[in-house]
């Protein structure tokens, strides 16, 4: 049989080819978006959702499995973060979908969707799932991290993957790789070699070749779908509208010089903003204090010694690392419940896929160097679902240097490549998830031409 042009030039478009099935019947509580969605994650077999925060990851990852489970005869896992693991399956009874928690390899009885947090997958023997979902999959960013090479090695064979987040850090390409390559699509060297080249002389740095960036956006809409409001997909937006985010920053005025230095100067390298931080340490706390009202309030710290201080001032539930998993679910359930009006704790603990729609107020005592923590933070409480305005303060030491303008200016960074990826993809996206094209007219004139005599 002889190709058409069009057919050759089609065969060799880099693309991710769909592994899956077209499912029965999807689950009726989702929205129209997500069910599509759902529907084309389904058909792909291996996908990522990069969704911003309270579009229903969730949801749409519990209907993914169950689907799944359908259609293969072998036990699916969750991974998830550990203070989400309740949530899931509090969300699994809303949407009717049975999820069991499990520790290990023994709590694997039966053919059932089970969830586990990410630090106990080297107590499962990932061979016998059939699928996996990645529940926060921002944690594959770390490409030269062992929880990122456990969690490619472990499903390399698993025949249905699924992974979910709102950050694929848009600005760093690596972490779209490491999706890429747990999902079976491309191994990030692959990614880099036929879609990038090096930033100048500096090889840690990579940009998109001119003439590869559609190809390289085609390739991505074949296996991820990225959307920030279901209007990226030409869906409606009613119920989708994110509240007023009211940021406040708070640069308090230390006097405390670092060691080696006559006078208070502000801090240049890394390892002197840590220490800068710890000088300002009285005056943050001070400061959080006169914040306070009788609203629900979060307070986010990085030291131990700042949440011990702000939970006994304020008489706050402090939630530290050394506090049990019952401990913490009980911790949970009674701030999302109204019965804990404050709670302190640390980025790392509650700073991940917990919903906290039912507070509106949250105090950032100190700000790391990561874009990533300072973003989730925030979402944390401004998301979709949320009904009032959230008030963000951001508390941070004159001494700490140029920080707040690296996060402003990695936020800013963020928002632009954002935009690009979902400008780039939304057209493609809808053509694969919903079925529609772009409507081009074609000019098909009528009329003769009739040129002047002197031409």
């Amino acid at each position: 049989m002889i190709k058409t042009y069009q057919q050759f030039l089609d065969d060799k478009r880099i693309a991710d080819h769909p592994s899956g099935f077209e499912p029965e019947s999807l689950n009726k509580n989702l929205f129209d978006f997500q069910r599509d969605i759902v529907r084309w994650g389904l058909r792909r077999g291996r996908a990522a959702f990069f969704e911003d925060c309270g579009l229903g990851k969730t949801p749409q990852q519990l209907a993914w499995a169950d689907e799944a489970l359908r259609k293969i005869n072998r036990p699916i896992l969750i991974l998830a973060p550990n203070e989400v693991k309740k949530q899931t399956i509090r969300e699994g009874v809303k949407f009717g979908v049975e999820v069991r928690l499990a520790a290990s390899q023994s709590d694997i009885t039966r053919r059932a969707i089970y969830i586990t947090n990410y630090e106990k997958l080297h107590r499962f023997d990932a061979s016998l799932f059939g699928a996996v979902v990645l529940d926060e999959s921002s944690i594959l960013k770390s490409y030269d991290g062992a929880t990122r090479d456990l969690i490619i090695t472990s499903f390399i064979r698993t025949p249905y993957k699924l992974a979910c987040t709102a950050t694929p850090a848009p600005n760093d390409f690596m972490e779209l790789g490491n999706h890429a390559e747990f999902l079976g699509v491309m191994s990030r060297t692959e990614m880099l070699a036929t879609f990038f080249v090096h930033d100048g002389g500096d090889t840690a740095k990579w940009r998109l070749k001119g003439h590869a960036q559609d190809d390289f956006w085609k390739w991505m809409s074949s296996w991820a779908v990225n959307i920030r409001r279901p209007s990226d997909l030409n869906y409606d937006d009613k119920g989708f509208k994110l509240p007023k985010l009211n940021m406040f920053e708070h640069v308090v005025e230390s006097n405390q010089k670092m060691d080696g230095y006559l006078f208070a100067l502000p801090a240049s390298s890394l390892q002197e903003r840590r220490t800068a931080r710890k000088e300002s340490k009285s005056e943050r706390i001070q400061k959080a204090v006169e914040l306070a009202t009788d609203d629900q309030w979060v307070y986010w710290c990085n030291l131990n010694s700042e949440s011990e201080i702000i939970a006994k001032e304020l008489d706050a539930v402090e939630l530290r690392g050394s506090t049990s998993e019952e401990e913490r679910e009980e911790i949970a359930q009674g701030f999302i419940s109204g019965q804990i009006n404050r709670v302190v704790t640390k980025p790392s603990l509650w700073g991940y896929g917990l919903n906290l729609q039912c507070c509106q107020n949250t105090a950032l005592v100190g700000l790391s160097d990561s874009y990533e923590e300072f973003y989730q933070l925030i979402r944390r409480f401004w998301r979709f679902g949320q009904k009032k305005e959230v008030n963000a303060h951001i508390i941070i030491s004159a001494l700490e240097g140029a920080v707040l303008a690296n996060i402003h200016r990695k936020d800013s960074d963020a928002q632009k490549m954002a935009l690009e990826m979902v400008r780039h993809m939304a057209d493609i996206s809808s053509v694969e998830i919903k079925g529609l094209s772009k409507e081009t007219i074609t000019y098909n004139p009528q009329q003769k031409l009739i040129l002047p005599k002197f031409l």
